[in-house]
């Protein structure tokens, strides 16, 4: 660690947490000396938490005191964590009609936050200082894994219109004096590109964060400039908010020289797992208890794709429990090899509608569409629109070294085999590929996955 890096992580950093009144370095020193428990130890301390976070629901949010009291449920005769599951999900749609009741009548600080909504839903929720503090606190963890720390040159390349409206100068001055540095991302144009590159080489980051399709955009432009970006000395790529595909790890770890990390989590969920060197995606056990389930609401055993549940047990003044974020996942029981007793994730397989559904129902990963487009001459970029279970369009920006005619016989005969042959695929073919409202560039759009998965279609294929 430089001189630096330790002055800002070790005094900076700590004094701005404190001027905030968050306690996330006894945090972060906490989840440090507890990662290394035996499982069962770590399973042991998840369940004490439990029990103490929903007596406190019991006692102070009105909603689970109504719903408690209705079930039964009496949070301390909890004996194990498969207990949640005689407690009904929550979902987006209960959080709007039940807002002001989901609220903790103790008076702890919260803050308004919002997703941005990339599925047509944004959803509204408060988050209280002890939250806080404790996601800040894990991702702080997740990235010493990497040999980086707080104060290393970072360059967060984001277009979420929450961070970039938040620009004022105290913050940019913590930016500053952190060596953190915002690419405002919203636009992707050649240009655009060209000049966050530049940017990188000037800057020399030893970390990147940021979404896995822009970084890749910016990548792929620099290696068809024949521009060098793997001698800078970046150790890592975080990537976040989206699903992280093969062929995006391929082109990041050839064109900036480093590993990439994935890491998995939301505002609404928190921090919910990253991975470690060793290819690990540990889950933050001691903060948050992920379930993976079927259509019902049942607990799938590890190796079984379903949907994500969430319940996370420092989400004091505003509690997610059985929090339905969207997601599919598949839960793993090995260990990893870098010793930590955290739980992990076997494979994050994104949300509901990132997965395309084949004409019999059942699911098909993006990825196996994107390994018939990510190698195809003349495809600079693509994106899959599922309009209905008989109907696609795929947005392909090509070049000049694109064959036509028999590229869409070759794709075509792709989505046949995948989804069905009754499936009509129309090929659009625009110069480039538009962002979400949110900033980020989804590779899949389906607008039937995610309300087959909610109607009880199922989460496995």
């Amino acid at each position: 660690m430089g001189v630096y890096t330790s002055f800002a992580a070790k005094l900076l950093f700590p004094l701005h947490e404190h001027l905030k009144k968050h306690s996330t370095v006894a945090v972060k020193g906490a989840l440090e000396r507890s990662q290394w428990l035996e499982p069962e130890a770590i399973r042991a301390l998840q369940l004490d938490r439990l029990r103490q976070f929903l007596g406190e629901c019991a006692a102070h949010v009105p909603y689970y005191r109504d719903l408690f009291r209705a079930l039964d449920f009496d949070p301390a005769a909890i004996s194990g964590i498969g207990d949640l599951a005689r407690l009904p999900l929550l979902t987006k749609d209960i959080i709007r009609s039940e807002f002001e009741r989901l609220r903790s009548e103790l008076p702890e600080p919260v803050r308004l936050f919002s997703t941005t909504g990339s599925t047509g839903d944004p959803l509204r929720f408060n988050i209280s200082n002890t939250r806080i503090s404790h996601d800040v606190a894990a991702k702080w963890r997740a990235t010493r894994w990497w040999d980086v720390d707080i104060g290393d040159r970072e360059l967060v390349i984001w277009s979420s219109p929450i961070e970039l409206t938040r620009q004022d100068r105290v913050k940019q001055l913590r930016d500053c004096l952190l060596r953190s540095r915002l690419l405002p991302a919203t636009a992707m144009s050649q240009t655009d590109m060209d000049r966050f590159i530049a940017e990188i080489r000037r800057f020399a980051p030893r970390m990147l964060f940021g979404y896995p399709s822009s970084m890749t955009l910016i990548a792929q432009r620099a290696e068809q400039q024949g521009v060098r970006l793997d001698d800078l000395g970046i150790r890592v790529a975080f990537c976040t908010a989206e699903t992280l595909y093969p062929h995006q790890t391929d082109v990041m770890q050839r064109v900036f020289g480093c590993p990439v990390a994935n890491g998995y989590g939301g505002r609404d969920s928190g921090f919910i797992a990253h991975a470690c060197p060793r290819g690990g995606m540990h889950i933050t056990a001691e903060d948050i208890i992920v379930e993976v389930v079927d259509a019902q609401g049942r607990p799938l055993p590890p190796g079984v794709p379903g949907e994500v549940l969430v319940t996370h047990l420092y989400s004091t003044g505003f509690p997610f429990v059985r929090y339905r974020n969207g997601d599919l996942a598949v839960l793993d029981d090995r260990p990893c090899t870098c010793g930590r007793g955290l739980p992990l994730l076997k494979e994050v397989r994104g949300r509901t509608n990132d997965v395309l559904l084949a004409e019999d129902g059942s699911i098909v990963l993006a990825v196996a569409i994107a390994i018939v487009l990510r190698d195809m001459p003349g495809v600079n970029g693509f994106k899959v629109i599922q309009e209905t279970l008989q109907h696609c369009r795929l947005q392909l920006v090509r070049d000049g070294s694109f064959q036509q005619s028999s590229a869409e016989q070759q794709i075509r005969a792709a989505f046949r085999a995948r989804l069905g042959e009754g499936v009509r695929l129309d090929i659009e073919y625009p110069e480039a590929i538009e962002a979400e409202a949110s900033g980020k560039y989804r590779y899949v759009v389906s607008k039937v996955s995610q309300r087959h998965v909610a109607q009880g279609g199922g989460a496995a294929g």
